[in-house]
């Protein structure tokens, strides 16, 4: 099984739309990222983690030609936009493409994208089929179940949900607060991907400082840094992070 950070960018990537790198030096192909997403590759299964404004170029980047589900964290733009390039897989799969979601982004998808779930007609149906996130999810991966246990945590004034996968790597790509209950389920694991936006303080994201502290706290083998605004440069948190803890970049492959 594999885990495929598809894209490690703030909301507006880097460089920005104006072209904006801020800090980050445009020669390193590490400071171009992409908005946010992942991918759990098992033998079975690709199982797509956010549809970002990006999905296309993702997909293609990393030659995946199937999508067979898909886990939204929460109900931002950067998270759900590219959720229409979602519909050659069910042209592949000639089936509707099951997606998950808790409530508050459920409402946001059939509100905004609702020809995506509605059978219009014959030529227009339903490509994709809007599921609730439950405590425990699976993933097939031959002859073995992978558990997928979410986790709700706070960003800002919305929530978002966290994804433990096999109980060996966390997928926490917005999050400015975790409730200390879920701790247990988030220490000593394999591997910690960790929002990280900048270095100031944020309403809705956690910066270096908080992330940093978080890790400590939760003790994983290895962090990654993800969601890396402008104001990061990769050469730069590579020299002053802590052994344990790398940036992301788009495409980093785990192998679980």
């Amino acid at each position: 099984m594999k885990f495929i950070i598809l894209g490690c960018g703030s909301s507006m990537g880097v460089p920005r739309p104006d072209g904006f790198f801020g800090k980050c030096n445009p020669n390193n192909k590490k400071n171009y990222r992409l908005r946010c997403s992942a991918l759990i590759k098992t033998k079975d299964e690709n199982v797509l983690i956010d549809t970002s404004p990006d999905m296309r170029q993702q997909l293609i980047n990393n030659k995946i030609t199937k999508i067979d589900k898909v886990f939204y964290s929460h109900m931002h733009a950067d998270q759900t936009h590219g959720i229409n390039d979602l519909r050659v897989f069910y042209i592949l799969n000639k089936k509707p493409i099951p997606v998950y979601a808790d409530n508050p982004t459920k409402k946001y998808l059939l509100n905004n994208f609702k020809y995506c779930f509605i059978n219009y007609s014959k030529e227009y149906p339903a490509t994709l089929k809007l599921m609730s996130v439950k405590d425990n999810l699976t993933i097939k991966d031959g002859r073995k179940k992978i558990s997928i246990k979410p986790i709700k945590v706070k960003h800002g004034k919305v929530d978002s949900i966290c994804y433990i996968i096999d109980k060996k790597l966390a997928y926490i790509s917005d999050v400015s607060q975790i409730f200390q209950k879920d701790f247990k389920y988030l220490k000593n694991l394999n591997y910690l991907v960790l929002d990280c936006l900048w270095i100031n303080h944020h309403p809705s994201h956690l910066n270096l400082e908080e992330s940093l502290d978080l890790i400590f706290k939760l003790n994983p083998k290895k962090a990654i840094l993800t969601n890396l605004s402008p104001v990061l440069d990769y050469d730069y948190l590579k020299k002053i992070l802590p052994k344990k803890v790398i940036p992301a970049f788009d495409g980093l492959t785990i192998n679980l």
